[in-house]
C-alpha cells in the first residue's frame, strides 16, 4: 500500500513545509476566528489555488480548531457530473508538504460496504485539486487526524453518503467534521458564462446575486437546495461534494452555518473572467 502524491505542491501552494507554514501563520494573523453559534461540525471549503482562495478556506480549518479538534475528517470533493459514479481513495496516507495524512481505513471499508464506489490508491488515484488544497491546513491544524478522501456526484446518492458518514463517526465514537470542497460562480468569457456582460456590474452581480443564492442555501444547511441551485444557476462546480457534506453535518445536529469568509479572484487579481470563494463553517 502506498501514499497519495501530492501533485500541486509548489505551483497552486507552497512546496516546501517551511513554506506552507509560513503562509498558514500569514493567514492566521490576517483572519480572526470569528464569534458565532457553529460547533465545528463540518464546513465549506474552495480549491483554487492558495494565492486566491487560501486564506478563506483556512478560515473554516481555524473556526473548527477553535471548537474541537477532530480525530476524523471526511473530505467530499472533486468535478463530477450528475450520473458520474463516485470514489473514495483507500490506500494508506498522503504526502503534504508539513508530513503525511493518515487514512482511516476502517471507515473506508464500512463506506465501501454500504456504497459502490470507484476505489483508488496511490497509483491510480485521480489527480484533483479539490481535495489537495485542503491536506496541509488539516495536517497543520489537526496532525493526528485521520482523513476519508471521496468524491461525489450530484445526486440523492450523495446526501446518502454523507449521511453515512456521520453514523460511521458515531459508530467508531470518533469526533469527526464533514468538509464539502466547492468553488462558487466561474463567470466570464473563458467560462463561456457571461449572462451580465463584462466589468463591475457583472462582478458585483455575481457577488449580490449569484454566488448569494449558493451562499443562502449554504447557510440554511439544505443540500437538496444547494444541487437545484447549482444546476439552475451555474453557481457551483462540485454541488455534490457540498450536498454531501452538508447532509452529514445536518444529520450530526448542525441546522444552520456561519460564513466565516467570501472573496472572488477579481478582488485579488482583476480580470474579465472569475471565480467566487466562500468560506461556511457550522
Amino acid at each position: 500500500m502506498g501514499t497519495r502524491r501530492a501533485d500541486f505542491a509548489g505551483s497552486w501552494y507552497p512546496g516546501t513545509k517551511r513554506e506552507c507554514i509560513n503562509t498558514i501563520k500569514e493567514y492566521i494573523e490576517a483572519i480572526p476566528v470569528p464569534a458565532g453559534e457553529y460547533m465545528g461540525h463540518g464546513g465549506i471549503v474552495p480549491h483554487a489555488g492558495w494565492y486566491f482562495s487560501g486564506k478563506t478556506a483556512f478560515s473554516v480549518y481555524s473556526s473548527i480548531s477553535s471548537r474541537k479538534s477532530p480525530g476524523l475528517i471526511f473530505l467530499f470533493g472533486m468535478h463530477l457530473p450528475a450520473g458520474s459514479p463516485d470514489y473514495i481513495f483507500i490506500d494508506d496516507s498522503i504526502e503534504t508538504p508539513i508530513g503525511n495524512l493518515s487514512v482511516h481505513r476502517k471507515a473506508c471499508e464500512m463506506l465501501t460496504g454500504s456504497f459502490d464506489f470507484i476505489e483508488e490508491d496511490a497509483s491510480s488515484c485521480t489527480r484533483d485539486n479539490t481535495l489537495e488544497m485542503q491536506f496541509p491546513f488539516i495536517k497543520y491544524l489537526f496532525p493526528d487526524t485521520s482523513v476519508v478522501l471521496l468524491g461525489v456526484s450530484p445526486t440523492e446518492r450523495a446526501l446518502r453518503i454523507g449521511e453515512k458518514a456521520a453514523e460511521i463517526a458515531d459508530e467508531l465514537g470518533n469526533e469527526a467534521c464533514l468538509i464539502g470542497s466547492t468553488d462558487l460562480t466561474h463567470y466570464g468569457p473563458n467560462y463561456g458564462f457571461t449572462t451580465m456582460g463584462t466589468g463591475k456590474k457583472s462582478v458585483e452581480w455575481v457577488k449580490k446575486v449569484n454566488d448569494k443564492r449558493m451562499v443562502d442555501a449554504f447557510l440554511r444547511a439544505e443540500p437538496n437546495e444547494v444541487m437545484s441551485e447549482a444546476a439552475s444557476s451555474y453557481n457551483a462546480c462540485c454541488p455534490g461534494a457540498a450536498a454531501a457534506a452538508i447532509a452529514g453535518i445536518r444529520k450530526s445536529g448542525a441546522g444552520k452555518g456561519t460564513l466565516v469568509h467570501y472573496t472572488t479572484s477579481y478582488d485579488i487579481q482583476p480580470d474579465s473572467s472569475f471565480v467566487g470563494y466562500a468560506g461556511v463553517v457550522y
